[in-house]
């Protein structure tokens, strides 16, 4: 009886974490056991080190060789040869950035509701469309660009334009947004849909109240992706928007965005310094832009819970 006591009050006194915390000399002798896992553990622990290894490396490469070159002159307002200033091609970066997801972000969303909440499942159209989102997904940024160049400036006259640009790197994420949010929407369970329809609520009531809402979570991940991918475009932009490095006055005029400036710079030969710098700024911004997308959707899932 008193052995009893004794050892209740011993589990009282541990920590809750206690019967599933695990020391090193316990895993040792796991893996004694077990040598295969020892090997896997390693191979899995040296890739993780590998991976951030060269995140770090690159980070540290352009910020070192980067800030050194920072100058005021490149943050003037306009763009003159001798102060080589981005403050356009930042500009031009988060404009153009803006506008291609006002377009690409609504139309993958309705096109994922479609294929998941209205099209019937087993469809052959449906089966066509995905294979076709995959595709799209696969094909090199640079064939986008030919695709924007033969269609926009030559065909339909445009020219060297900030529109053809947005147009063409909407097209270049609607891929991406689509599959991303279908995965998110097939990712809601389907009780949610049935205790919808139980309540009374229609198709689009049940969609856009209770499905979206709830897949908010996969499709803003699908967003900061395409934002990634548009931050970083130069060759669609360089066949499409062209290399005018100031300050556009309109879609229709010539733009060049932070990562068409750095290409500019760096290809010349004369300014590979200043493009280093701007290397900088860019990792800067996509920083930011993804740090204010994770925010917004904190803020939507605060507010939805």
């Amino acid at each position: 009886m008193e052995k009893a006591v004794e050892m209740k009050n011993i589990e009282q006194n541990q920590p809750e974490n206690y019967i599933n915390k695990v020391t090193f000399r316990d895993k040792l002798r796991e893996y004694k056991k077990h040598p295969k896992s020892l090997v896997v553990m390693i191979l899995v622990m040296l890739s993780a080190v590998f991976a951030v290894g060269i995140l770090l490396f690159l980070m540290i490469y352009i910020l070192a060789n980067g800030i050194p070159h920072l100058t005021a002159e490149q943050f003037e307002w306009k763009y003159t040869p001798d102060n080589q200033s981005m403050m356009p091609a930042i500009i031009n970066t988060l404009t153009m950035t803006l506008l291609t997801l006002l377009i690409a972000v609504p139309v993958g969303i309705f096109a994922a509701v479609y294929l998941v909440e209205y099209a019937k499942r087993g469809n052959k159209l449906v089966k066509v469309i995905r294979i076709t989102t995959e595709t799209l997904s696969g094909i090199p940024s640079i064939v986008y660009g030919l695709f924007g160049f033969l269609l926009f400036n030559m065909q339909l006259g445009w020219q060297y334009a900030m529109l053809g640009g947005i147009i063409t790197l909407a097209i270049m994420i609607l891929p991406l947004i689509i599959r991303t949010t279908e995965e998110a929407l097939l990712a809601v369970p389907d009780s949610y849909r049935e205790g919808s329809y139980g309540l009374g609520a229609g198709k689009m009531r049940t969609v856009f109240r209770i499905i979206l809402p709830a897949a908010i979570p996969g499709i803003m991940s699908g967003v900061i992706l395409s934002i990634g991918r548009i931050v970083g475009e130069s060759a669609a932009l360089i066949y499409t928007s062209g290399t005018f490095r100031s300050t556009p006055s309109g879609i229709w005029d010539s733009s060049a965005t932070l990562t068409v400036h750095m290409y500019v710079q760096s290809n010349e030969g004369l300014h590979v310094n200043q493009a280093f710098a701007s290397g900088v700024i860019l990792l800067a911004l996509t920083f930011l832009i993804n740090l204010a997308s994770d925010l917004i959707e904190r803020h939507i899932q605060k507010k939805k819970g």
